[in-house]
């Protein structure tokens, strides 16, 4: 998939298996129901929720009954901390080479490129799990 933004299928089981896991609160989701509604690896998924569980974001019960429930409020949790927590921290930069300085007089970009950055990040780092289940 081309894409301007793109977002891991890692980070995505994540965001979505949040939103799972705060609609069905407070009942278990076993990570096979999870899977199968979103269509997803139910082994990719375990690892998933495996780091979120380490996070402490996420408990698990083992057996029969056992599933998956939220540790925290799913506002407590942005898109932001799901994307550093799976893909790597944002750094912003004005630069969008990376560079601190530029060989023109003036950026090429005339700082547009850093504005898009800056918009993403803002809606990634305002938007909780909360949000994503009130879309449903």
């Amino acid at each position: 998939m081309n894409s301007l933004i793109n977002i891991s299928e890692g980070t995505s089981l994540a965001i979505h298996g949040l939103g799972l896991l705060a609609e069905c609160a407070p009942e278990r989701l076993s990570t096979k129901a999870a899977a199968q509604r979103l269509s997803a690896s139910e082994a990719h998924l375990a690892k998933v929720f495996g780091k979120l569980q380490k996070k402490g974001w996420v408990n698990s019960t083992r057996g029969p009954a056992g599933g998956f429930t939220l540790s925290i409020s799913p506002d407590e949790v942005t898109f932001l901390d799901v994307y550093e927590l799976f893909q790597e921290k944002i750094e912003m930069q004005s630069c969008p080479l990376g560079r601190s300085s530029c060989p023109f007089d003036n950026c090429m970009f005339d700082g547009r490129i850093h504005q898009l950055n800056l918009e993403v990040y803002k809606t990634l780092k305002n938007t909780t799990i909360t949000d994503l289940r009130s879309k449903n």
